[in-house]
Formats: C-alpha cells, structure tokens, sequence
C-alpha cells in the first residue's frame, strides 16, 4: 500500500509540473499573443490571477510574474482604453505570487523591480467626495504610479495612486505608500514615510542625519 501511494504521489506531483509548464504565458503561447509586448524569456506562471486588458500590458525581456499574479487594465474586458500602453513592466523584474497590479491611467515599474508576495499596485482610487451617494458608486479617480528601477517592494506592500519612489528604494513589508520618494529610499508604516536613505558622504543614514551632520 505504501508503494502505491509513493508511486500515486510521485505521478501526480509529475503531472502537476507539466500542468504547470504548459500552461505559463510566455511570448510563444497563444495566451502570450494577446499582449501588446512580452519580452524575450518573459514567464507568467500557472495559475495566473486575473488578466485583462493584455493589449495594453508591455512587459520587458526575462521578467518572471509568479502564480496567481493579476494583471488587469481597466475596469473589465471589452473596453477601449486608448492606442497607448497603460502598465509598463521593465526587464529582469520578479513579481512576487498573489501580486495584484491594476492600472486604469498609467503605472510604469522600471527595471531589475523585485516584490514579494502578495503586493497590491493600483492608479485608481475610490472617491467620497458625495456623502450622500455610495462610495462603491461613485466615480472613482486616477493617479499614474511610477517604480523606480532596482527598487524592492516587500511582501504584502501596498502602492497607492499618485505614488512616485525613485530608484533602488526599499518598501517595507505591510507598508501602505502614497506621495514621492527620491531614489535610494527606504520606506515603511502605515501611512509610509522615509525612514532611510543615502548619500555618499554618510551612506545609508536616518533622514534626520544630514541636518545633524551639518550643525542645523
């Protein structure tokens, strides 16, 4: 009985990882077809999350979108959302499993982006403006969201409209990020703010370092 179940669970873990390579989105699969570029070894692992909108999805060369990632432009398929691109995904990135990224106006992650799991990355906001309507029914608002190349964003980090962070910055895990970040920041909490960043006089030093530093 137990050779059976050895061989039973051999077979299936077998079969599940040639599910697995055949159902990956490349550049090479009809799935692949559907977007408006994916690079040279670009991968999205099976089972992706909800994808839409591909015609305005651009992914750069060898960028690797972990399971059950969703991809999505605008608020549903079948809408015209304009000739340009809408998210812009730079080369050699790692978007962590369960990753949600929902772009309506405009999100560009750069190059080398690497995230955790689970981070969540919209340009599009609920608004309660009306008290007297809904929020779910009222029209939401959008901001472009931009990535600095190099940049980590840890797992469960969330990015909201409007956000900027240069390059290689650094978001904590659990972070909530709205506002503008110069490169070589790092930021955490919730509501996030700049908890470090670098100089090449002083390194990596607290924000508060550089007025100390200078007598203010």
């Amino acid at each position: 009985m137990s050779l059976v179940r050895r061989t039973t669970g051999s077979l299936i873990h077998r079969v599940y990882r040639a599910i697995r390579r055949a159902g990956a989105i490349t550049p090479a699969s009809p799935a692949g077809h559907r977007f408006r570029r994916l690079g040279d070894g670009v991968s999205i692992a099976f089972p992706p999350g909800a994808i839409f909108g591909e015609q305005w999805i651009e992914i750069g060369d060898h960028t690797l979108i972990g399971e059950r990632v969703s991809l999505s432009c605008g608020m549903g398929p079948g809408v015209d959302l304009g000739p340009g691109s809408i998210l812009r995904i730079g080369g050699g990135c790692s978007i962590g499993r369960g990753t949600h990224i929902v772009a309506h106006q405009s999100i560009d992650v750069g190059d080398d982006v690497f995230t955790g799991p689970y981070v969540y990355i919209t340009d599009q906001n609920h608004v309660y403006d009306d008290p007297d309507v809904p929020i779910g029914r009222q029209w939401p608002r959008n901001s472009p969201v931009s990535i600095g190349s190099g940049s980590w964003l840890g797992a469960g980090a969330i990015v909201l409209p409007g956000t900027t962070l240069g390059r290689q910055c650094v978001v904590a895990a659990g972070a909530v990020v709205r506002g503008e970040f110069p490169d070589h920041s790092v930021v955490a909490g919730v509501p996030a703010r700049r908890v470090r960043g670098y100089t090449p006089e002083l390194g990596w030093h607290a924000p508060d370092a550089v007025l100390a530093d200078s007598g203010s």
